[in-house]
């Protein structure tokens, strides 16, 4: 088996980890457009373009420190080791993703500045295979390649989400997303109005506090924050339009802003996909995808990474020997016809539940029966509930901890039991 992989970050990493193991395959080729490893864990003061051309691929801005303890951040078989701390920087956690390619001989697979350029099916006398296009960006030169399997690892948190927001394109001062975000200086002595109250959004309105005159913070989360803010913080609900220099807000109340500044998320992105691939990206909703990661109409092509509000790694782990299992034998995945009926059937229960389409990747409370179905069905090792139980109360804590949460202290007992050390306390939870 040819496997081509694309995108070198933490999916990619773990993805060539798990070919690598596997008798049955042949070939594995990560193609990553930049100059190294670690996708959205790697800073660059750049914004824009690169040298290329191409969009600049990361988001990450300069004091950016995980909003998860590391706790729940490492690979199942390969846990974040070497600092006392559980929240710890974006530095740190590009050099473990480093040592974890270097345990596990990754990096001869990894084509440095290769441009996936385009993926398209062909039918054989043999079955389905994959040309790939990709482009050597620093000779010029593009290849095509045939492939047996494609592992999609691009990740999904590039390309900028722009809200229609009226008025906002007529905006009479600057308009930034967070894509762009790298210092705090850049807003100095400005009002600036923060949309959306993620785990980014949160962060940086909280950073750049220290350097505006006046951040409001517009955001629709249903509970009330209880994290103490700055005096130079203000919270208000949506934005409802932009009027010349000013925003209004659904309580009918108006403030002047130097900048709009969105911290809106981003959009699902695979521009290399031929049309031929069948899958459809719309509302953010990327289909049709099996268990969210089989492409449904060309099973032999997977997608690692997609569902959101998740143990990240974990998961991508356990998506990659779930596919790897299909792949040797392990387990036969259902019908196409099988398999469509059962993402139909998963769209129609999260729209009973609330669920909007745009979040037809969102896991949160699902995520531990999500986990559990993929390594049932793969017969593969399930992740243990004390990774999820850490997820969720430490993304509590962010929300009404914000300034001081960070300084928490995490220790897995068992697979069901932690503790932590906050404030000076002690405890423990299973």
């Amino acid at each position: 088996m040819r496997v081509c992989v694309v995108g070198a970050g933490a999916a990619g990493l773990c993805s060539a980890r798990h070919l690598l193991a596997e008798p049955l395959v042949s070939r594995v080729d990560v193609l990553e457009q930049s100059s190294q490893l670690g996708g959205t864990w790697v800073y660059t003061e750049n914004v824009g373009y690169d040298d290329f051309g191409l969009p600049i691929h990361t988001s990450m801005y300069k004091s950016l420190r995980t909003n998860l303890p590391k706790e729940v951040m490492g690979f199942p078989d390969f846990p974040i080791k070497g600092s006392e701390k559980s929240y710890i920087s974006a530095k740190e956690m590009l050099n473990f993703l480093d040592r974890y390619a270097e345990k596990h001989d990754v990096k001869k697979c990894i084509k440095y500045k290769h441009h996936v350029q385009m993926i398209k099916p062909k039918q054989t006398p043999t079955g389905e295979l994959w040309d790939v296009t990709y482009k050597h960006l620093t000779t010029g030169l593009s290849t095509t390649r045939e492939y047996d399997y494609v592992f999609v690892c691009n990740g999904h948190y590039n390309t900028p989400f722009i809200p229609n927001i009226p008025g906002l394109k007529n905006f009479e001062g600057e308009v930034m997303h967070s894509h762009d975000y790298r210092v705090p200086d850049v807003f100095k002595d400005k009002n600036v109005l923060v949309i959306g109250a993620g785990p980014s959004g949160l962060d940086i309105a909280l950073e750049i506090t220290s350097v505006c005159s006046k951040v409001i913070l517009s955001h629709h989360i249903k509970d009330q924050l209880k994290s103490t803010f700055p005096s130079n913080l203000e919270q208000k609900p949506d934005v409802v339009r932009i009027e010349g220099n000013a925003a209004v807000f659904q309580d009918g109340t108006s403030e002047p802003m130097d900048v709009v500044f969105l911290c809106t998320g981003y959009l699902y992105n695979f521009p290399f996909l031929h049309e031929s691939c069948d899958i459809v990206v719309e509302d953010n909703c990327v289909e049709p995808l099996y268990k969210h990661v089989v492409n449904i109409n060309h099973p032999s092509m997977c997608f690692i990474g997609v569902p959101y509000y998740v143990c990240a790694f974990s998961m991508f782990d356990l998506q990659v020997r779930y596919f790897v299992q299909s792949m040797n034998g392990s387990f036969q995945l259902p019908s196409s016809e099988q398999m469509m009926q059962h993402w139909e059937m998963e769209k129609s229960e999260r729209l009973a539940r609330g669920y909007t389409k745009r979040q037809a990747h969102m896991m949160g409370p699902d995520q531990q029966r999500y986990y559990s179905s993929l390594a049932s069905e793969a017969r593969t090792k399930d992740l243990p509930s004390v990774i999820t139980k850490m997820r969720d109360e430490s993304s509590i804590r962010f929300l009404h901890k914000l300034q001081t949460y960070r300084m928490d202290v995490y220790k897995i007992i068992d697979d069901d039991t932690y503790e932590v050390i906050s404030d000076g306390k002690r405890e423990v939870y299973s």
